[in-house]
């Protein structure tokens, strides 16, 4: 990178991101880059249209020093895939400008949310750190993976903001957890293996990989989870609670302290095979992602530079 804090940079924005708010946030960046030549050594911005296209804009950014992607974790989650598609030694720093429902990975990171003005101040004056990503069969995924019903819930809440919900964060994933808590309070069948040890037999309500501590908008449903510690975090249940048991845990779950029941795991692990034996709901980053026999669930270490707010040290704890 030069010495310019961001050098040659491109944006990459989803005008439609937080119920059209995306666009304010776009033209924001245009009028602070513009304005703020020092920041960069020269910048483009290219607005998305349709699903797919930060993916490719990021694959074809090679000659950029920083891609910064400005938008919810649908957009940051398909500019990292992109950018994983470019060989280590050309792959620009990624920053983020937090512009969703959920923002999640901003909240990892530290990132000031829905405010693009007092993020563009923290990309400008931060530092690059090598954090890792995580890898889930062909996908990256920069935040959470999970199986079961908290994914079936998070695609839902992921449909719901696409239709312009007027509920956002915490409140959209416990409606959106009320709606499935029925359908999906019994387990789904399945074999895991953690690091090559020998495989266990569950009822997956809830398994959940971890890049950073939270998704749904705030629930810590890793609360030791870090991005730059080499590892994933797997939250997962050992049984099968009761509804108003697992109505409490849901509740607990905001704050972390699910993890303190005696039917839930919460380990670091680099490496985990997961085979369902019946048809799962399957997230990426609050994506869906389509059901495969078996699924190969790893953590690639110091995988991207990414840019973070200078006070802060490591993950958003």
């Amino acid at each position: 990178m030069s010495q310019s804090p961001l050098g040659r940079t491109l944006i990459i924005a989803n005008p439609a991101a937080h119920s059209g708010k995306g666009a304010a946030g776009a033209e924001f960046a245009r009028h602070f880059l513009t304005s703020y030549s020092a920041a960069t050594d020269g910048y483009e911005l290219k607005l998305t249209t349709a699903m797919g296209d930060a993916r490719i804009m990021a694959a074809e950014a090679a000659d950029f020093d920083t891609v910064v992607a400005l938008g919810g974790d649908g957009v940051i989650h398909e500019v990292v895939n992109g950018l994983m598609t470019l060989s280590p030694e050309v792959r620009p720093a990624l920053g983020i400008i937090p512009m969703g429902s959920g923002n999640d990975y901003a909240r990892t990171l530290g990132m000031k949310i829905n405010d693009p003005e007092g993020a563009f101040a923290q990309l400008v004056r931060g530092k690059v750190k090598q954090l890792e990503i995580g890898h889930i069969n062909d996908v990256y995924f920069m935040e959470t993976m999970s199986f079961g019903l908290d994914a079936a819930i998070a695609a839902d809440t992921t449909k719901r903001r696409a239709n312009n919900s007027s509920t956002e964060g915490e409140a959209l994933f416990l409606t959106s957890g009320l709606k499935f808590m029925a359908a999906g309070s019994k387990g789904y069948p399945c074999t895991v293996s953690f690091d090559g040890e020998k495989g266990i037999d569950l009822q997956a309500l809830i398994m959940a990989f971890q890049i950073g501590p939270t998704y749904g908008g705030g629930f810590k449903v890793c609360p030791h989870a870090q991005p730059d510690d080499g590892l994933l975090t797997v939250c997962y249940n050992t049984k099968v609670p009761n509804i108003p048991h697992l109505l409490a845990l849901f509740g607990l779950a905001r704050a972390g302290k699910h993890v303190n029941s005696r039917i839930i795991e919460e380990r670091h692990l680099k490496r985990a095979e997961v085979t369902f034996h019946e048809p799962v709901p399957v997230q990426v980053d609050g994506e869906e992602l389509p059901f495969a026999e078996k699924f190969v669930i790893e953590v690639i270490p110091a995988a991207l530079s990414v840019i973070v707010p200078y006070c802060r040290h490591a993950a958003h704890r």
